[in-house]
């Protein structure tokens, strides 16, 4: 364990650089070794370069879209103390509203119809507003009890959904609906790279300039166009990490920010000083739902059809993990942890399954109790076999596992160290190694 923490320490070092330098260059390294470690194995696997290109860009893909989730609920739990297990309920909110402006009038179930940029601000408003309903009450309570609110509302939303009351209703003479359990096609945000691609935004039309360029590209390389297509919307993806990472920064070194992190560490030595506490929380619920609801149309929103069965309570847990990977109140932990977690927990998994079978000529007992039968007959392949043929149920074991190493190792996730200044500027004085401390990057 001290030889592998010394490996993540030297990585995680930055050396004596401006935060956002330092920063930006911790995210690239990790970036790298991700990608690094897939590259080798997918060698060893013997796939071609567009199976590579792909599996980075499934990577890339997920990483983005815990990260977008995992810099909103930061801007909750890791700046404001807001302890919200309703993050998947505020993102369904946000896809739900897209979908219904966006579907087609002659759909099942029609929606309205209007452009997919209207559907975008709309799914953030309807999330914000959802979100001040559930502040309102909930505020008033703390910690768990504040918890237990945001995760019972998370699941009335879901439930809502499902039932079949709303699968079509009529307001002001249009006949909308969710779909029920059926759900609900709608224009997806990928159509998007579509209209960079594609002449009239319609992949049966003629590639635009850019398109022929691209795809030129990939058949030089030998990546499929779909992969190119679908990599140019993770392209976009990690565009709006950018743009969410500043904002909350910026957000952080502000007075409102200040505030924040005042209610975080003391919420009635805040309101004695005469911040309007309450006002300030309710402020900042509704931007971080709305923010969970733009992740959602994003994520979810991005194939063009979504289902309830989307936002189980599970898909909060998960962002849960990799805000604690990272680190909660630093924005860039919340960018690592979700890289972290979307490679090594979620996309991990399944890689070294395929390399596993592509390699080795394992059995798959039916049971457990039938592998480590064969185990005690000093014959591991059976138990192999067994791992490798249920990744996907034991991925809740590996989570678990993860989360005990990193409680003992670093419990404050891999960046919850950090000191953040509460001004723009740091005005402290620089540690030395004379003086027995270390720096703040």
């Amino acid at each position: 364990m001290s030889a592998a923490g010394g490996v993540v320490k030297r990585l995680l070092a930055t050396g004596d650089r401006p935060r956002w330098q330092a920063d930006l260059l911790l995210i690239a390294k990790i970036v790298l070794v991700i990608y690094a470690v897939f590259v080798v194995f997918g060698l060893v696997l013997g796939l071609s370069v567009n199976g590579v290109v792909s599996t980075l860009r499934r990577v890339t893909y997920f990483a983005a879209v815990y990260a977008l989730v995992t810099l909103a609920l930061n801007l909750h739990w890791g700046y404001t103390g807001l302890f919200n297990i309703g993050v998947a309920g505020f993102m369904a909110v946000g896809v739900y509203s897209m979908a219904i402006l966006t579907a087609a009038p002659d759909g099942s179930p029609a929606g309205l119809g209007l452009p997919l940029g209207v559907g975008i601000v709309g799914g953030m408003v309807a999330a914000a507003l959802v979100g001040l309903v559930a502040a309102l009450p909930a505020l008033r309570l703390r910690a768990d009890y504040f918890a237990i609110v945001t995760l019972g509302f998370s699941e009335i939303v879901r439930l809502s959904l499902l039932s079949a009351s709303l699968r079509e209703f009529e307001i002001g003479g249009r006949l909308l609906g969710t779909g029920g359990g059926s759900g609900i096609n709608f224009t997806g945000t990928q159509s998007v790279v579509d209209w960079l691609l594609y002449t009239g935004g319609s992949r049966r039309a003629d590639p635009t300039p850019v398109g022929e360029l691209l795809f030129g590209l990939g058949d030089l390389l030998g990546i499929q166009s779909t992969v190119v297509r679908s990599g140019l919307y993770t392209v976009v993806l990690l565009v709006c990490v950018v743009g969410l990472y500043v904002l909350l920064s910026r957000i952080a070194y502000s007075p409102f920010g200040r505030v924040l992190k005042a209610i975080r560490e003391d919420e009635l030595a805040a309101r004695s000083l005469g911040k309007p506490t309450n006002r300030v929380k309710i402020k900042v619920f509704m931007l971080g739902c709305a923010l969970m609801g733009l992740a959602g149309i994003l994520w979810q929103g991005g194939r063009g059809f979504v289902t309830p069965e989307s936002f189980m309570p599970i898909l909060t847990f998960y962002v849960f993990v990799a805000l604690i990977i990272g680190g909660s109140g630093s924005n860039t932990g919340s960018v690592i942890g979700g890289f972290v977690f979307a490679a090594a927990l979620w996309e991990g998994p399944p890689f070294v399954q395929r390399i596993i079978r592509a390699n080795a000529d394992v059995r798959a007992p039916a049971t457990i109790y039938d592998a480590v039968i064969e185990l005690a007959a000093l014959d591991p392949l059976p138990l192999m076999g067994y791992v490798v043929g249920n990744v996907d149920q034991l991925r809740f074991m590996i989570v678990g596992l993860v989360l005990i190493v990193l409680m003992l190792w670093k419990p404050d996730g891999l960046l919850g160290h950090r000191t953040e200044t509460a001004a723009a500027i740091d005005l402290s004085r620089p540690s030395s190694p004379a003086d027995g401390g270390e720096t703040d990057e």
